[in-house]
């Protein structure tokens, strides 16, 4: 069965980075695409990016182009997303998903 954990979520200031961690076991990466998702208090679960199957065509929301790169590195079944030049609006619970498996979450939150 396949488990996702996140992790390196935290507090970070205006300006920040951060690198936010998604370690799957029980199936490699090569099945599925993986995505990466943030759901501010409130609203709903957005999508902030995502790879292909092949690990290549990365794409990203709006709000994260030019600001959040997603990698992976499948010797380690482990899928990265390195978010620079953070703002408050990044602030939020950050989920990554494989197929239909979701992680718990690491929550990153960003002061002004």
């Amino acid at each position: 069965q396949l488990q996702l954990v996140e992790s390196g979520g935290g507090l970070v200031q205006t300006g920040g980075s951060l690198t936010l961690s998604c370690v799957a076991s029980g199936r490699t990466f090569n099945s599925y695409g993986i995505r990466w998702f943030r759901q501010a208090p409130g609203k709903d679960r957005v999508f902030v990016a995502g790879v292909s199957r092949s690990g290549g065509n990365p794409t990203y929301s709006d709000s994260a182009k030019g600001r959040f790169t997603i990698s992976a590195d499948t010797a380690k079944n482990t899928n990265y997303l390195q978010m620079t030049n953070l703002n408050p609006e990044d602030t939020g619970v950050y989920y990554c998903k494989l197929g239909d498996t979701w992680g718990q979450g690491t929550q990153v939150t960003v002061s002004s």
